[in-house]
């Protein structure tokens, strides 16, 4: 516990031949008046050497209003001692002097009690209403989230406030400047990669497995022959058939030597060649034809006759029972191989493996391409002022929903951590962070009890000489 009588007797040990204070020894008595519990209040306290320059600024100042009570109590005796040997050459003046040397003592006496009462109990007293925030912590904590929630949480404010700072203009901006390119891959690169460390690969192979047995559960043949019937009555299945009947010519045009080693193997074998190689020219010239005329007649037989059975087979997968299980029993034997979750797994790592590769490569065409097309997309939202309008509009009214509906639990993380805090810890810091201002309200009751006392005992003078 710091007090008065301990502030002059550290002055005076910290003293010393230099005459200064020695801030290793205030740290050294700070901590061991009340050592503070690790991480108890998070970012509450700076860096070390923060809080060393913030003790030897609390020191200095409260040596300064120290030395002003020490002062004025000085004077006050002086002039005390010059009344007791009395004179009429002293008289007036000594009289004025010593009412303000008491007045003034009085004040920093007042002040000092009510400063000290902040942290502690003055002199180690018992004293009702002292050692405020020590004892009020978690009634602070509880009133000041209170007043950031009706002051700064209400939806009023925090839309006024979003729609100022125009949030998708600035970043589009930021991110369309290609001089920040590098740091835009770097920072993505960097999430990415956290996010694919913190995604362990067995919890992937989980997901993909679970995920595909989900898609088992339905049946399958239902909804594939509604999609089948849906693209068959837009058209969208003629351009399939389409490249099927070119792909079926394509391969009648080579299919020479195929259909001459057939005909060699399976032939008579008391033809002659020459009638086998007339057979083959025969044949793959009226093949040739053949796949002309389906590819390009778009009502030949072969080619209803596939629209036809793409249609029954629409039907049969909603409708025909035996279609529908035999479909079942596919997806049943395709989905429970150990190879297709083999290969899900293995997919995985490799992706894994190639994606860290590309990150880590400052130089690789990921890494290129994503810083490109975040370029892009900025740089067209900076150049479009609708769009960030839109976008401002949206982020106004997230930041208001916000506000409406999660005020409370975010102003309780106020709350909760002050409550954490040790009050002995709490206090000592906080004194820290302000208690050299604090000291200049003793100051100021020095030099305004002074001026007060002065005063007052003038008037007095005047009114009753």
């Amino acid at each position: 516990m710091v007090t008065l009588h301990d502030d002059v007797a550290a002055v005076r040990a910290d003293s010393g031949k230099t005459g200064r204070v020695n801030p290793t020894h205030v740290q050294e008595r700070d901590t061991a008046v009340s050592p503070p519990p690790p991480n108890t209040l998070g970012g509450l306290s700076g860096g070390n050497a923060a809080d060393d320059e913030r003790r030897r600024s609390l020191r200095k100042m409260k040596i300064v209003a120290t030395g002003l009570l020490v002062f004025a109590a000085c004077v006050y005796l002086f002039t005390r001692w010059l009344e007791d040997r009395g004179g009429d050459d002293t008289a007036g003046w000594v009289a004025y002097v010593r009412a303000a040397s008491e007045a003034g003592m009085v004040g920093a006496l007042a002040d000092w009690f009510a400063v000290t009462a902040l942290f502690r109990q003055p002199l180690g007293l018992p004293i009702p209403h002292t050692a405020l925030i020590r004892r009020k912590k978690d009634q602070i904590g509880e009133q000041l989230g209170d007043f950031v929630e009706q002051n700064f949480m209400t939806p009023s404010v925090i839309e006024g406030q979003v729609s100022k700072l125009e949030l998708p203009q600035r970043v589009s901006r930021w991110l369309a400047d290609p001089k920040n390119s590098p740091r835009v891959s770097a920072e993505a690169s960097r999430a990415i990669g956290l996010a694919g460390e913190m995604l362990a690969d067995d919890d992937i192979e989980q997901f993909i497995v679970a995920g595909m047995r989900w898609m088992a559960e339905p049946q399958w043949g239902p909804p594939a022959g509604r999609v089948l019937e849906s693209l068959i009555e837009e058209n969208r299945l003629a351009p399939v058939i389409q490249m099927l009947c070119d792909r079926a010519h394509d391969w009648a045009l080579g299919s020479q030597g195929l259909i001459d080693r057939v005909i060699d193997k399976d032939g008579p074998t008391w033809a002659p060649k020459f009638l086998n190689a007339v057979v083959g020219d025969r044949i793959h010239r009226e093949l040739v034809d053949y796949t002309d005329k389906v590819r390009t007649d778009p009502d030949h037989d072969i080619r209803r006759a596939m629209n036809e059975f793409l249609e029954q087979f629409a039907q049969d997968l909603q409708h025909d029972p035996d279609t529908i299980a035999r479909l079942e029993q596919i997806k049943e034997e395709f989905i429970g191989r150990d190879e297709v979750a083999g290969a899900a797994s293995t997919a995985w790592r490799s992706a894994k493996a190639v994606l860290g590769q590309a990150l880590d490569d400052p130089d690789s065409t990921l890494r290129s391409n994503l810083a490109d097309a975040v370029i892009k997309v900025a740089t067209r939202v900076s150049n479009d002022e609708p769009l960030q309008a839109k976008m401002n509009m949206w982020t106004v009214r997230v930041a208001r929903h916000v506000a409406n509906n999660y005020a409370t639990e975010i102003v309780s993380v106020i709350t909760e951590t002050v409550r954490g805090w040790d009050a002995e810890d709490t206090s000592r810091k906080i004194e820290l962070q302000v208690g050299r201002d604090l000291q200049f309200i003793r100051i100021n009751g020095t030099v305004v009890g002074s001026l007060a006392g002065l005063a007052i005992y003038t008037v007095s003078v005047l009114l009753f000489s």
